[in-house]
């Protein structure tokens, strides 16, 4: 039985630069800490606290004033930016630079819609609480409107200006229905779509949107995909099930521990895949116990 890595696979630009930034403070200061996991990986999570990351939420942040505290690549809302300049904090900025653009092209959406009269509305299509959609939402003083699900789509006045933007790692086909039933509910309102009155502008990352044609490449040539990933990763979510569809004989894991004998009987070829925020070693040690276990 073969096993085979995904050479697509594996951490994105943004991750690697900001465990990159991570890894270069800890091999000098032997400490850091970092506002939420630098990654939706607990495997690599567990790696980086063993050389000193100390993970920390927004809490902690007075009993560190004077310090030094690392912003993942997911970004931060400005709020986070003001509490440490006025706690002395010195902030690492590892923000992905996709992120860092989205969030000033929203600004810029926000402080446009509210000039108006009556004030347009800012809506953006992701997972309420994620960390970037956090962030993205403070650039509009947290008056934008996430939708995530169809029932979502009550709180949207179709008769205000709409301006509509994706969290990075979002379905690039669920935004493209989404765009669909927001239009429709303009022309309810309307009878017509007015000119300039809805603006879907396309904010996914194509690193995404890129990764899920290869992975669909991928798993067709496989007779069991084995896909890991981290059970907090929304990118990893999303993968995994255009994986599934693909390949239905697909299974999530988190680490090597979780791999099962009878997921591989008669099975020629095992793929081992994962999301924009698996580590490469992670995948290795998966791959190995693959064949250990065949």
């Amino acid at each position: 039985m073969r096993v085979v890595i995904d050479d697509n696979a594996g951490f994105c630009f943004g991750v690697v630069k900001a465990i990159g930034t991570a890894e270069e403070e800890l091999s000098r200061d032997g400490l850091l800490y970092c506002l939420g996991d630098i990654v939706h990986n607990s495997a690599e999570v567990e790696r980086l606290r063993a050389r000193g990351l100390r993970v920390i939420d927004h809490a902690h942040l007075p009993a560190l004033a004077g310090g030094k505290v690392l912003i993942r690549a997911h970004g931060e809302p400005p709020s986070t930016y003001r509490t440490a300049k006025q706690l002395g904090i010195k902030l690492v900025d590892a923000t992905c630079p996709i992120v860092l653009a989205l969030q000033q092209r929203i600004r810029k959406g926000y402080l446009e819609m509210s000039a108006l009269n009556p004030a347009g509305q800012v809506v953006i299509f992701g997972k309420r609480g994620h960390a970037e959609v956090v962030g993205l939402c403070g650039q509009t003083d947290d008056s934008a409107i996430v939708v995530c699900a169809p029932d979502d789509l009550e709180r949207i006045d179709y008769g205000r200006r709409i301006r509509l933007y994706s969290q990075t790692t979002q379905s690039r086909e669920e935004y493209a229905q989404l765009v669909k039933n927001i239009e429709e509910g303009v022309k309810r309102h309307y009878g017509c779509l007015p000119e300039d009155h809805f603006v879907a502008y396309d904010t996914i990352c194509s690193r995404v949107a890129n990764r899920a044609l290869q992975l669909e490449q991928f798993a067709k040539g496989m007779g069991v995909v084995l896909f890991v990933s981290g059970k907090g990763s929304s990118n990893g979510h999303y993968l995994y099930e255009y994986c599934s569809r693909v390949q239905p004989n697909t299974h999530l894991v988190a680490d090597a521990d979780e791999l099962r004998p009878e997921w591989f009987e008669g099975v020629e070829c095992v793929g081992i895949t994962g999301a924009t925020s698996t580590p490469r070693w992670l995948m290795e040690k998966v791959a190995e116990r693959a064949r250990a276990v065949c």
